[in-house]
C-alpha cells in the first residue's frame, strides 16, 4: 500500500502558510545571534551593540504579481522597494540597502530594464535605502524581480507581531482597499482593450481613478509613522505591514500575541474614491479593505492611554479595534450591530 505522505499533494490544498510551517519544522542549524527567523516582516539578528540587523526578501513574477500590461516599468521598480522596505518599517526599523535580483526574458529590452531601475533609484531616495548589489540573468518566459532588503532597528524599539497586550487598540494608517479598488479599474480597462483588438490607439481613461490607480501602481511605504513614532519615543506593543488585508493581518498579530480580536465594521479607513469604484461595480467596499491587501499601511498595537498621546503628533491613522482574551477568537462588529466571526466573512 502507498504511503500517503509520498502521494503528489499541490501547494493550494494546504496554503502558502501551512506549507511554510511544515518547512520550518525540519532540524536545521541554529545560530545563537539569530533572534527571529520565520514568522514575522522580517528576521532579526542580533549585533553587538544596542541595534538588531533586520533583512527582508520579496519576489514578484510577472503574471502573478505585476501585470505589465498596465504597469508602467518605473513604477514596477518604485513598487517593489517600496513593499520590500515596508517589512522593514513594520519592524519599527530603519531600511539602509537592498539587493534587486532580475531574471529577464528576451523580449525585455534595456531600455525597459533602465526604467525599472529608475523606479527602484527613486524609491531608494526616498527610503535612504541605497541599492548596494544584485544579479541579473536570463530567463525563458517571465521577468522575475527579487528585492532583499536590510535595516537595522534599536534593541529597545523593535517591535514584533507577537507583542500585542489585551485591551490594546488595534490601529492602522492611512486608509485601505484602494489598491484593490485601483487593480479592479485597471482589469477593467485591460479587458476593453483586449476586446477590441489590442490596438494601440486606444488609450484608457484614468483622469477620475488617479487615486486608486496610484494606490495599487506605486504605494508608498509609511516612513513618516516610523519617524513620527521614534520622535516621540511611542513604542507599538505590535506592528505588521497590510499587504493582504486586514483579515489576514490581524489573524496574524492575534495568532503571534495568543489573543482574539474585536473590530468596527463602520470604523474602517475608506477613502471616497474608494467606495465610488466599489458602488461602480457593483461590490462591497469593506470587502475590499478587509481583504484586498497591498496598500502598504502598518497596522500597529498600543495602549488606549498611548493612543491618546499620539493622536497629538500623527492624525493619518484610525483605532479600528482591540485586542481581546484569545478564548473570545476574532470577531467584527457590523455597522448594524450584529457580532460576526472572522470565518463568516469570507
Amino acid at each position: 500500500m502507498a504511503d500517503p505522505s509520498n502521494e503528489f499533494q499541490t501547494i493550494q490544498s494546504i496554503g502558502s502558510k501551512a506549507l511554510l510551517k511544515q518547512i520550518t519544522n525540519f532540524d536545521a542549524y541554529k545560530r545563537e545571534e539569530v533572534v527571529t527567523s520565520v514568522g514575522d516582516d522580517a528576521a532579526v539578528v542580533s549585533d553587538d551593540g544596542d541595534s538588531l540587523t533586520l533583512l527582508s526578501s520579496d519576489t514578484y513574477v510577472e503574471g502573478v504579481d505585476f501585470d505589465l500590461t498596465y504597469t508602467p516599468f518605473h513604477h514596477l521598480g518604485y513598487k517593489v522597494v517600496a513593499a520590500a522596505i515596508s517589512d522593514i518599517y513594520a519592524m519599527n526599523g530603519e531600511p539602509h540597502g537592498m539587493l534587486i535580483n532580475m531574471a529577464v526574458p528576451n523580449r525585455i529590452s534595456v531600455q525597459m530594464i533602465k526604467e525599472i531601475y529608475r523606479g527602484i533609484y527613486a524609491a531608494g531616495e526616498n527610503h535612504k535605502t541605497e541599492v548596494i548589489g544584485g544579479d541579473l540573468k536570463a530567463n525563458h518566459s517571465n521577468l522575475v524581480i527579487t528585492v532583499s532588503v536590510y535595516g537595522k532597528a534599536e534593541k529597545k524599539r523593535i517591535t514584533y507581531r507577537s507583542g500585542a497586550n489585551e485591551g490594546d487598540a488595534i490601529c492602522i494608517s492611512g486608509d485601505v482597499g484602494g489598491a484593490l479598488a485601483g487593480l479592479r479599474i485597471l482589469m477593467r480597462e485591460k479587458k476593453y482593450w483586449e476586446e477590441h483588438g489590442g490596438d494601440e490607439q486606444i488609450q484608457p481613461e484614468l483622469g477620475d481613478y488617479e487615486f486608486v490607480v496610484k494606490s495599487q501602481l506605486v504605494p508608498e511605504a509609511r516612513r513618516d509613522l516610523i519617524e513620527t513614532l521614534k520622535t516621540h519615543d511611542i513604542i507599538p506593543t505590535s506592528m505588521i505591514d497590510v499587504t493582504k488585508g486586514l483579515v489576514n493581518e490581524i489573524s496574524e498579530l492575534s495568532e503571534a500575541s495568543g489573543l482574539g480580536a474585536y473590530i468596527y465594521q463602520a470604523a474602517l479607513p475608506i477613502a471616497i474614491e474608494t467606495r465610488h469604484v466599489a458602488d461602480e461595480m457593483e461590490e462591497d467596499v469593506d470587502r475590499y479593505a478587509l481583504f484586498g491587501g497591498e496598500d502598504l499601511e502598518i497596522m500597529f498595537t498600543l495602549p488606549e492611554k498611548e493612543v491618546e498621546e499620539f493622536v497629538n503628533h500623527f492624525n493619518d491613522f484610525v483605532v479600528i479595534g482591540r485586542m481581546v482574551p484569545q478564548e473570545e477568537g476574532m470577531q467584527m462588529q457590523t455597522a448594524e450591530g450584529a457580532v460576526v466571526s472572522f470565518d463568516e466573512l469570507s
